[in-house]
């Protein structure tokens, strides 16, 4: 498992989708992850500290995991299948280990609420991470993939090619 920190969260401009950034702690690796506009919300509301009136599904989900005396130990994005990223929590309730499968949106929100690290599977990284080149900010891809994968990842090359990259240089200086 590699750790990662959520770099950003962007909006596609073409299709106004959403869609999160994670970054390997350390290095220039990146892993995009399309997310719904809900969850691309509650992961920025706690990212910028906004308070609201009232709790959000994951400050619920957060809530209920406190009072039964649970603690979130990590998320990790587990597995990527015919473009849909899989993830688990992993919980901790009265010394018993938990893993529970969730969707990455929903365990991205609840890992910034409870401040619990991000883990990235290697294999998830090797088949979609984005290295970005140190003086070029050109994206290259990490690892080898068969035409098959290739050809169900071309929309989140696609979507790569269209991002500011001299954003994320920003952000590392």
């Amino acid at each position: 498992m590699v750790e990662m920190t959520i770099d950003s969260i962007r909006v596609s401009l073409m299709n106004y989708q959403r869609v999160v950034i994670l970054k390997e702690k350390g290095t220039n690796r990146y892993l995009p992850i399309w997310i719904g506009p809900a969850e691309a919300d509650a992961i920025a509301v706690k990212l910028q500290n906004v308070e609201l009136s009232r709790p959000l599904t994951h400050d619920l989900l957060q809530s209920v995991i406190s009072t039964l005396g649970a603690s979130v130990d990590y998320i990790v994005v587990n597995g990527l299948k015919e473009d849909t990223f899989y993830a688990r929590l992993a919980l901790t309730v009265d010394g018993v280990k938990l893993d529970i499968d969730s969707r990455p949106s929903d365990a991205l929100a609840l890992a910034v609420r409870v401040g619990a690290p991000i883990y990235v599977e290697e294999a998830v990284l090797e088949k979609a991470g984005i290295v970005l080149e140190e003086e070029t900010a050109k994206s290259t891809s990490e690892g080898k993939v068969d035409e098959q994968e290739l050809k169900g990842l071309s929309a989140y090359k696609d979507f790569i090619n269209t991002l500011d990259l001299e954003d994320f240089k920003k952000r590392q200086s």
